[in-house]
């Protein structure tokens, strides 16, 4: 139940349909190539877009461009790309690495039809991909990821296109890679590995995980992780890591501040508080929320979760942490 609920929560801000709005102000507008035509199609007429059709075509997206949709696309122009690093490019159009190119293409697809007006009052928008862009607003220039939006509300049939004059990257690496390459979660790894976790967390996902610092683990009483690590004792060390794991959903910190509790792949809900600009999950603050991977979002806390005693999951169950 409460999975379905997190899930309609980032769904709802995943979709953003918007009703037809004018262009922006400061935001200039162009019409579509070809009335009626699908995004492909779209692009492909306009004659900016030629490495963008390429690429969309090598990944093959081009039959889900040209479907139902809608969508609304950030679309890089032929000298955004070609911003890329030498080589870059090649490097993606090659059969090999038809993964991640389809990873970055749909980094720019937002699931719903945004017009230029709506987009100016986002401050984030989720894609395609999973991952969330990020949309700052100053005056008439709006900036997506970092690149500018230098041309908007492009009308295709299937949905709209806002041109961008960089190609935004996602994130590229898993919740495990991201929190190795780190550098504050070494213990946090460490464990994950000793608890046989690695592949589990490396899947397609999507996790959310309650990540503690090495600083957290260092809070743990004296000897209790030394205990934790050895082999005897790996079904604790799992129970007390998928305390930490929300399964199936990333779930976002604005979506996480309007539930009481969080499930976990336990089985055992964590407690949510929000005060103010504080939020707790059990007795541990968030000290830095929604840090994206390719897999998931991780949130950061200062102390490390202990499953509760006894069975799981009412929201009475008393639950600890050190």
């Amino acid at each position: 139940m409460l999975i379905a609920l997190m899930t309609s929560l980032m769904l709802s801000s995943a979709t953003m349909t918007a009703p037809p709005a004018s262009p922006a102000q400061g935001m200039p507008a162009m019409p579509a190539a070809t009335s009626g035509s699908t995004i492909v199609n779209t692009a492909v007429a306009n004659g900016k877009f030629k490495t963008l059709v390429a690429a969309v075509q090598a990944a093959g997206l081009a039959d889900t461009l040209n479907g139902a949709g809608p969508f609304t696309v950030f679309a890089p122009t032929d000298e955004a790309f070609a911003k890329l690093p030498s080589g870059t490019l090649e490097m993606l159009l090659k059969p090999e690495n038809k993964g991640k190119l389809a990873a970055i293409l749909t980094y720019h697809v937002v699931p719903g039809s945004v017009k230029a007006a709506d987009v100016m009052k986002m401050k984030f928008a989720t894609t395609v991909n999973g991952q969330r862009l990020a949309i700052k607003t100053n005056g008439g220039k709006v900036m997506v990821d970092g690149a500018t939006v230098t041309a908007t509300d492009i009308a295709c049939s299937n949905g709209v296109i806002h041109v961008i004059d960089t190609v935004v990257m996602p994130v590229d690496g898993t919740v495990v890679d991201v929190a190795a390459k780190n550098g504050s979660f070494n213990t946090l790894v460490a464990a994950v590995k000793a608890a046989g976790l690695v592949e589990t967390l490396s899947g397609k996902g999507p996790f959310t995980i309650i990540a503690p610092t090495d600083a957290a683990f260092a809070k743990l009483p004296p000897g209790t992780l030394d205990m934790l690590l050895k082999p005897e004792n790996k079904q604790k060390l799992t129970e007390i890591l998928t305390y930490h794991v929300v399964p199936g959903v990333a779930a976002y910190s604005d979506a996480v501040v309007k539930m009481r509790e969080v499930p976990t792949v336990l089985g055992r809900p964590v407690m949510v508080k929000v005060m103010g600009d504080k939020v707790m999950l059990n007795n541990a603050t968030v000290v830095i929320p929604d840090v994206q991977a390719s897999n998931g979002v991780i949130h950061v806390v200062e102390t490390v979760l202990m499953p509760p005693e006894g069975s799981s999951s009412s929201s009475g169950t008393k639950s600890s942490s050190y």
